[in-house]
């Protein structure tokens, strides 16, 4: 694909020296660019111009669902003229890509976004207290490389937002309106190894078993939401992370209970959606490990998962409930918030985001 290659990370790149090294001895000139938070603008850009000053001609992602977004952005610069600004959708110019982006492997260290099965990458603007996305087919990268031994080392907290994450987009695909036959085998699959296997990776990192359901159900996540969709969770979530330095899967996990609930009770109320309901009752079943669960006990094992993993009250990121009102602003106008299985009010999402905040 190329020998010389832009080796993105996190913010520890000494943690891949073994992989790096492997690069170096067959004749790959190698540069690293750590990515040490959630990407922005500023990061993006800086990423762009190591790439194009090195002369690389490919482009490697080794890193959670940051450092594969950020590689996104850079390879499709790579071939691309014009400044990053004129592909990002809101503000910017949301213009396509019209040629493929230089070669580009990504190799997930987390298991979480799926990013590496995704056409988006995330930006955040914090000028605009916003996170927008580059998104093309063409994004996709040449080759994902999932392997499970590279989660083995994640900390708990890492290991729980980001699992916590997996198991928000494979709920949220299975039930919202775009859910599809295709989606529905992988979301199955996935809410089962996640359900099984989601407290067992936290608890003891160097479970194999249990990372590998995580891996597994992670890139299936990222393939259900990128054809399927996702729901009310993610709607607020990319708000909240652009508004405040809240860690997207741990707003997810924080919200998931609460939302699902809000659902479940708006479906109810309404009889609008009979087959999201069944859906609900179908999670619930796996969730459970039981044939007799319905919905409602979804939000009980969600809420105990939740505390078992300590995911934090949205109020440990400086969200306050005067904050609530620019969120659903915020939410309203997202693809996630229009993919979501029941039409919720002003009224019961404020409900849902005063329980997440304390």
């Amino acid at each position: 694909m190329g020998r010389r290659a832009l080796v993105l990370t996190g913010s520890h790149p000494a943690r891949h020296e073994q992989i790096i090294s492997g690069l170096k001895q067959c004749g790959i000139e190698t540069r690293i660019f750590a990515v040490a938070a959630e990407p922005d603008i500023a990061l993006a850009e800086e990423g762009i111009r190591q790439a194009r000053d090195f002369n690389s001609d490919v482009i490697v992602g080794l890193g959670g669902g940051s450092v594969i977004d950020m590689a996104k952005v850079v390879a499709a610069m790579l071939a691309n003229d014009g400044a990053l600004m004129d592909y990002l959708e809101v503000i910017g110019g949301g213009r396509r890509i019209t040629r493929a982006p230089a070669p580009f492997i990504a190799a997930p260290t987390t298991a979480g976004t799926g990013s590496e099965v995704t056409r988006n990458a995330v930006i955040a603007s914090p000028e605009h207290r916003i996170k927008v996305s580059m998104r093309d087919t063409l994004l996709l990268p040449r080759v994902a490389i999932v392997d499970p031994e590279l989660t083995h080392t994640n900390p708990p907290v890492l290991t729980a937002s980001a699992g916590l994450d997996a198991l928000t987009q494979l709920l949220e695909a299975f039930v919202c309106i775009r859910a599809n036959p295709m989606t529905d085998g992988i979301c199955r699959e996935g809410l089962r190894r996640a359900a099984r296997s989601l407290r067992r990776a936290y608890e003891a990192g160097s479970d194999a078993a249990a990372r590998e359901d995580m891996a597994l159900a992670s890139m299936f996540s990222g393939l259900a939401l990128a054809n399927a969709g996702l729901g009310v969770v993610h709607a607020f979530a990319g708000p909240i992370g652009g508004m405040f330095p809240a860690p997207h899967g741990a707003v997810c996990g924080r919200m998931l209970p609460f939302a699902v609930e809000a659902n479940i009770r708006a479906l109810e109320s309404r009889q609008q959606n009979p087959r999201a309901l069944e859906r609900y009752d179908e999670a619930a079943r796996i969730l459970c490990g039981s044939r007799d669960a319905r919905a409602s006990d979804a939000i009980a094992r969600l809420r105990e998962l939740c505390a078992a993993l300590k995911t934090p009250a949205l109020s440990a990121y400086g969200i306050t409930i005067d904050d609530i009102p620019a969120i659903i602003d915020k939410a309203r106008g997202s693809s996630s918030f229009k993919s979501n299985p029941a039409a919720l009010t002003d009224v019961e999402m404020t409900t849902m985001l005063q329980q997440a905040v304390v």
